[in-house]
C-alpha cells in the first residue's frame, strides 16, 4: 500500500473536487439555458455532490503511484479529441457496412502485443478500442501487453495491427514511448 503525504493527498482532493464540480456544471445544462435558476441552493447541491464524490474517489483520479500527473493530463486532452474523432469516423464506417447491400462485414479476432505496461496505459488503450465502433477488447494480459480484440472487418483490424496509431498516441500520453 502506498501512503500519500498530507500535501499529496490535499492536491489529489483539490484536483478531484475541481474536476467533479466542473463535470456537475457541464451536466447541469439548465444553468446555461435558464440563468435565473443559477442560485445558491443549486450551486450548494453541486458542491455537496462534488465533495461526496471527491471523498470517495480522490485516489482514482490522481494516483499516488503516478509521476508527472499534470503533464500526462495535458497530453490526454488532445488524445481525447483525437479519440472522439476516431469514434465519429468508425461510426460512419460501421453504418456504411450495415446499410450496404452486400454488408461487407468480415468479423475476426486479432491478437497483438504492445509495449505499454502501466495499468493506466493498458486500460486507456483497451477502453479506446472498445469505445470505437467496430472493435471490442476481449482480453488483456498486462504482464505481456497482449491484447485480444474482436474487429468487425479487416479495416479496423489493420488499424490496430499495422498502423498502430492508437498505441503510439497512448504511449505518448503516458510517456511509454
Amino acid at each position: 500500500m502506498v501512503f500519500k503525504s498530507k500535501g499529496e493527498k490535499a492536491f489529489s482532493m483539490i484536483v478531484t473536487f475541481c474536476a467533479m464540480f466542473l463535470f456537475w456544471v457541464l451536466l447541469s445544462a439548465w444553468i446555461v439555458y435558464i440563468p435565473q435558476h443559477y442560485d445558491l441552493i443549486e450551486i450548494s447541491k453541486g458542491i455537496i455532490c462534488a465533495l461526496i464524490v471527491t471523498l470517495i474517489s480522490h485516489e482514482l483520479l490522481v494516483s499516488s503511484r503516478g509521476e508527472k500527473v499534470l503533464l500526462k493530463t495535458l497530453r490526454m486532452i488532445p488524445y481525447l479529441f483525437w479519440e472522439l474523432w476516431q469514434i465519429v469516423l468508425a461510426t460512419f464506417d460501421v453504418a456504411y457496412r450495415v446499410i450496404h447491400p452486400k454488408m461487407p462485414i468480415d468479423p475476426r479476432i486479432i491478437e497483438f502485443e504492445t509495449t505499454l505496461r502501466s495499468d493506466f496505459a493498458l486500460t486507456t488503450l483497451a477502453n479506446s478500442i472498445t469505445l470505437t465502433p467496430g472493435t471490442i477488447t476481449i482480453l488483456v494480459k498486462p504482464e505481456t501487453g497482449k491484447f485480444w480484440v474482436h474487429a468487425l472487418a479487416e479495416k479496423p483490424a489493420d488499424a490496430l495491427l499495422v498502423d498502430k496509431t492508437m498505441q503510439r498516441k497512448v504511449a505518448h500520453v503516458y510517456m511509454e514511448e
